[in-house]
């Protein structure tokens, strides 16, 4: 008979080193499996009541340590990290990988005309404004003034960007052409995401001690995490965006595309490796030093907590 599963592993933390890049790019292969998005509303619920019950001390009858860290990271797919909310679906990092194949399959393909990249960076830019929203950091409550306007500013300006990078570029090589979408997505990701968590910006985000005990608030921190989201995200996206241009460019010439449109398959493909191996770059759990907070919050954490040196934070993703 299988001996009962201990009760003393700690699901709250991945289960590889975050202090690796090998390990969080593990940690985030997991999370952002595309096969997470079929779950059932059944299956996330059971997992959930797995974790719910070993944090209390409970053991489901015949749960292997496979499967506990299985249901952890069904978990995580699907819950917020902060409020423990269930997830909108489409703003799931493991959405990203068949979501962004589609909308930047459309967005390389459809670049020549004005109304089609109005209408591919408004997509892509409200798709990205649900993933900014779904994946903030903290828990404080948005209301739906603030979601809107954050929202119409974020795709206004973004969409606005790549209208005026589309109109610069129109006496240009086909080539260079091809490098529009990237550039638009990456102006625009310095936009949107900064925009769609202005609240963080204002309010700061919660950080918390090494042993997840809360010490605040701080903006310092959600300026950190905000900036390591943005360069992820513009670093997600190159090898879907700024490398394809010139494969295509070459299929083009030598009319291998129309001949085995397939091809483009390959380079979409990348997008499996590229959302978790960026996402891997920085840990999801940040930290800073404590002298980097600030002045106010400093004080009152050295009188309240003489001992901690650094903090730490959900950054985001």
């Amino acid at each position: 008979m299988a001996a009962d599963l201990a009760t003393n592993i700690n699901i709250k933390e991945p289960r590889w080193d975050q202090g690796t890049f090998v390990g969080r790019a593990k940690h985030f292969f997991t999370v952002t499996d595309p096969r997470n998005v079929l779950l059932t509303n059944e299956q996330l619920e059971n997992a959930r009541q797995i974790i719910r019950n070993y944090k209390n001390g409970t053991v489901s009858p015949g749960l292997s340590e496979d499967e506990l860290w299985r249901a952890k990271y069904i978990f995580d797919s699907a819950f917020h990290p902060d409020t423990g909310e269930k997830m909108i679906l489409i703003g799931r990092m493991s959405a990203q990988v068949p979501m962004n194949m589609t909308i930047t399959g459309c967005m390389m393909t459809f670049y020549k005309s004005t109304p089609a990249v109005l209408f591919w960076q408004w997509i892509n830019q409200s798709f990205n404004a649900i993933v900014n929203y779904t994946n903030r950091s903290g828990d404080a409550p948005i209301t739906v003034s603030q979601l809107g306007t954050a929202y119409v500013s974020a795709t206004t300006g973004a969409v606005a960007t790549a209208l005026g990078l589309n109109a610069l570029t129109k006496h240009v090589s086909p080539l260079i052409g091809r490098f529009v979408p990237f550039a638009a997505v990456a102006a625009a990701n310095c936009i949107n995401i900064p925009l769609m968590r202005q609240r963080e910006l204002k309010h700061g985000i919660p950080i918390m001690d090494e042993n997840g005990n809360r010490l605040g608030e701080s903006t310092k921190a959600a300026q950190q995490a905000i900036t390591q989201v943005v360069i992820s995200r513009i670093l997600m996206a190159s090898p879907g965006m700024a490398i394809p241009p010139f494969i295509m460019n070459t299929l083009e010439k030598k009319a291998l595309l129309k001949r085995f449109p397939w091809m483009t398959v390959i380079w979409k493909m990348i997008l499996v490796f590229a959302t978790p191996l960026c996402c891997a770059l920085f840990p999801q759990k940040s930290s800073m030093s404590i002298s980097c907070l600030e002045p106010e919050l400093q004080e009152k954490i050295r009188s309240s907590h003489p001992g901690v040196e650094r903090v730490y934070f959900n950054k985001g993703l």
